[in-house]
């Protein structure tokens, strides 16, 4: 009996195993590179005390003590041994993101990992394997994305570290992204990607307001700009999400739906550069944030609009919430949160 036990329990591992084969050995990849990442990473102790790090930079690292001080104390973020080390990219990026989407729909491929749930977006550190799942996905139809990632949490999994590419931003921005990851490692919920990545959205951008007016004053430079870039983003976010609508009631309409599929190609690459061009009408504090799009060999597909739904679609619903629940209490707020639902 029980042998039968065993061999019905070798046969559920290896069937696993089998059926599972290309994520066991995306996790192996992974785990491989995050863990090369953690031991190369320096304490940030250590890096201050080295003569040769510039000054500057050193200003920036102590800002980011200071702010992940400031999301536990005053905005009730879980605390944690993140951004106490310092990985060096030598110039280049981290990870490289892909993401796919049906052609006429927006409707994201989805990645399904044991235990983690759901995810719209896979990460890899090597440039050549996201490339080789993309050309796979391009061929099966997917309108395709591969872009970087300028931060990323591994959800308390391992530790954190501050990124050197991390230390060209300035502070406002730096504050933002910092507590946008540290509440990732706070609340994540599972097969939730767009509340997930529009809650840490939203608490870090109005964490780093908060940040800025207790570092440096609400009339500084550093909030003056920072509120101008926010503002730039949202304006941007609106007009992008407001062509998603008439990209749908293209790809909805009857008369669309039967072309042929070069039309389709036509008729949709028309309407996205329409849309993009005409964010060329919007007063920007900053314009030159979004010199890319309106740069003539701009081209973008399906994913550039979700990215927008993916991290800001929902920042009415948060704020709403937000203001008139725990009237404006960030502390209240992600209590009430963390009470609720359940995190990885």
């Amino acid at each position: 009996m029980f042998k039968k036990i065993l061999l019905t329990v070798l046969l559920i591992v290896i069937a696993f195993c089998a059926w599972n084969c290309n994520v066991i050995l995306y996790g192996i990849n992974q785990g491989i590179g995050q863990v090369k990442i953690v031991r190369e990473a320096k304490p940030i102790e250590e890096v201050l005390a080295d003569t040769a790090f510039p000054d500057s930079l050193k200003a920036k690292l102590r800002l980011i003590q200071e702010i992940k001080k400031f999301a536990v104390d005053s905005l009730g973020i879980y605390k944690s041994e993140n951004y106490t080390t310092v990985y060096d990219q030598k110039g280049e990026p981290i990870m490289w993101v892909i993401t796919a989407c049906k052609p006429y729909e927006f409707k994201p491929y989805e990645w399904h990992f044991p235990f983690l749930g759901k995810f719209t977006y896979k990460g890899y550190f090597k440039k050549e394997k996201a490339e080789k799942e993309l050309a796979e996905l391009k061929e099966e139809g997917y309108d395709i994305e591969l872009g970087t990632a300028k931060a990323y949490s591994t959800l308390g999994w391992f530790k954190d570290p501050v990124l050197s590419g991390m230390l060209k931003s300035p502070p406002g921005s730096i504050a933002r992204l910092i507590i946008h990851e540290l509440t990732h490692g706070t609340l994540y919920i599972k097969d939730s990607v767009t509340y997930n990545e529009n809650l840490a959205t939203f608490v870090g951008d109005q964490g780093a307001v908060l940040f800025l007016k207790f570092k440096y004053g609400e009339q500084s430079k550093e909030m003056k700009d920072y509120l101008g870039n926010i503002t730039d983003i949202e304006k941007f976010s609106n007009h992008v999400l407001s062509g998603m609508k008439e990209l749908e009631l293209l790809y909805q309409s009857e008369r669309f739906i039967s072309l042929p599929e070069e039309q389709k190609k036509l008729e949709k690459s028309e309407m996205i550069k329409k849309i993009t061009l005409a964010a060329d009408t919007i007063s920007f504090y900053n314009k030159d944030r979004f010199s890319e799009v309106f740069s003539p060999g701009f081209e973008a597909n399906n994913n550039f609009f979700l990215t927008y739904v993916m991290y800001r679609q929902e920042q009415n619903l948060f704020e709403e919430e937000f203001r008139t629940k725990f009237h404006s209490n960030f502390k209240e707020y992600l209590t009430y949160l963390k009470s609720r639902y359940s995190t990885l």
